[in-house]
């Protein structure tokens, strides 16, 4: 008997784990709460997320990933073990083959580091393989054909671009501007404009509530924090209006990402583009309105793929059982 065949997305916000033949049977977020005087773990996942914000002084809650990068490698390689051992016990006898998506603008150094994270935490082999491909398999496109398919993935960290045909990525760009972002912009703008200042579990839990890019009927919900006049506790109404304001600028990034790309792909493409229209996966793509707004600023259908959320780790996972089939632009590491 061989250990499980597993893809991990890796988020800087989430992270879900595909076990071949079984699906998504993991999707928690990426935060670790870690004892400061003893520089000892005390939780991994939805237990640790539910301390950020909220943690004595000597306990913080930190997210080990930025920008859907490694930024702190040791925390990294106890959270992807601890999810792992979850998934499969003990990885003694049965270790698994662990195929892991990283952002199609990551550098060979940090493609290094999430190659090591995932054959010091117990993997038999370890691939990589970049977000947008896995998004687009995860989305049920035929990637290994001669046409072109346009994916947006908008993540946690990175929002990643790219044209794919004939198992490769074509032209692609990797933003720095995605879902935390967005949250921070909310964070700001509520700050600026009712001296208000909110934490970032409230603010995305504004986006995912009532956020938009296009407003219509307005809606709009209580928001408390601390009035940074008076120092004292406060609520004010916040508008779907004041979120999509707030959310201006990443929205404006990532469309005009999408612009660039689309101006960088060969004509033949561009032409498969238009006729299959723009696919976007990921929880931003989410945003109401977001695809609407992308159809108009592009004057190319786009549409949220079916269960975008979970597309980058099931794409993760089948394209473990597709290497021989994928012309991958990732690195390979065998033990």
């Amino acid at each position: 008997m061989m250990g499980k065949d597993i893809g991990v997305d890796l988020g800087t916000a989430t992270v879900l784990l595909y076990v071949r033949g079984e699906g998504v049977v993991l999707r928690e977020p990426s935060v670790v709460a870690i004892d400061k005087d003893t520089n000892k773990i005390l939780a991994v996942g939805e237990e640790a997320k539910r301390m950020l914000g909220r943690t004595p002084g000597n306990v913080v809650a930190i997210r080990p990933l930025r920008d859907g990068v490694i930024a702190d490698y040791a925390v990294t390689e106890a959270m992807l073990k601890y999810f792992l051992q979850k998934v499969c016990g003990s990885m003694r006898f049965f270790r698994p083959r662990v195929m892991v998506c990283i952002p199609s603008g990551a550098t060979d150094v940090e493609k290094r580091a999430v190659l090591e994270a995932t054959i010091h935490v117990g993997a038999r082999d370890a691939f990589l393989i970049e977000e947008p491909m896995a998004a687009a398999i995860g989305a049920g496109l035929d990637v290994s054909e001669p046409t072109g398919n346009m994916v947006v993935d908008i993540g946690g960290g990175t929002t990643d671009i790219a044209v794919i045909s004939l198992g490769g990525i074509v032209t692609s760009e990797s933003l720095r501007v995605a879902g935390n972002k967005m949250d921070e912009c909310i964070l700001k703008y509520i700050r600026k404009k009712y001296n208000l200042l909110i934490g970032e579990q409230t603010a995305e839990a504004l986006k995912l509530r009532i956020g938009t890019v296009m407003p219509r009927d307005k809606v709009s919900e209580e928001v408390r924090g601390r009035d940074l006049v008076k120092g004292l506790p406060s609520s004010v109404e916040i508008t779907n209006e004041d979120i999509a304001e707030a959310l201006m600028e990443p929205v404006r990034e990532i469309i005009n990402g999408i612009k660039r790309v689309l101006e960088l792909t060969p004509p033949e493409l561009a032409a498969d583009i238009i006729d299959r229209g723009i696919v976007l996966t990921g929880g931003g793509s989410l945003l109401d309105g977001f695809a609407e707004l992308v159809t108009k600023e592009t004057d190319i259908p786009a549409y949220v793929a079916d269960n975008a959320v979970e597309c980058v780790a099931i794409g993760t996972g089948k394209a473990l059982e597709e290497l021989d089939r994928l012309r991958l632009v990732s690195i390979t590491r065998r033990r």
